[in-house]
């Protein structure tokens, strides 16, 4: 028997890389560096778990998306929201984040390769508005754009950059 839950999910095609989650105190550190207020948008691109966007939900009052391309992870990030409190305010959706619309993001979160940060960045600039925040957990957009700031936590690194 198939679940609603998993009739709303496919397999687009496999995931350029393996989840790997983000430490809870990156992920309070990234939304901080980000100023995420009850006003923002938050995308989370290569969702996962959905961590990112149901503790911006949770500590900020923003609101939340996740893109991730696995169908697996967009159940477990499903199952997490139910139990979160903050289902109202979160959606996570099965698409791929060089298609996915993101231009109502206020903030963007980020823990990709360098090969797909290079290859996101073209869609950034042109989908994003002016004032909209970029956070990275670990990987930068190398010589392409330097990031305004940086900050070390607990030996990993987070990155700022601003649209302009």
């Amino acid at each position: 028997m198939i679940t609603p839950l998993l009739a709303q999910v496919t397999h687009l095609r496999p995931p350029d890389v393996r989840f790997v989650g983000t430490p809870p105190t990156v992920v309070d550190a990234m939304l901080e560096l980000a100023r995420v207020a009850a006003n923002d948008v938050v995308y989370d691109l290569g969702s996962g778990d959905g961590r990112i966007p149901i503790a911006a939900a949770q500590k900020f009052g923003a609101r939340g998306v996740g893109i991730e391309i696995d169908p697996f992870w967009i159940t477990q990030s499903n199952d997490q929201l139910r139990r979160s409190g903050v289902a109202g305010r979160v959606v996570f959706r099965n698409e791929d984040l060089f298609e996915a619309n993101i231009g109502d993001a206020s903030v963007v979160t980020l823990f990709l390769l360098p090969r797909m940060m290079d290859r996101l960045l073209p869609k950034l600039r042109r989908e994003l508005q002016p004032g909209t925040r970029i956070v990275s957990h670990q990987f930068t957009f190398g010589d392409a754009w330097a990031p305004e700031k940086s900050q070390d936590v607990d030996g990993l690194m987070i990155y700022l950059w601003t649209i302009r």
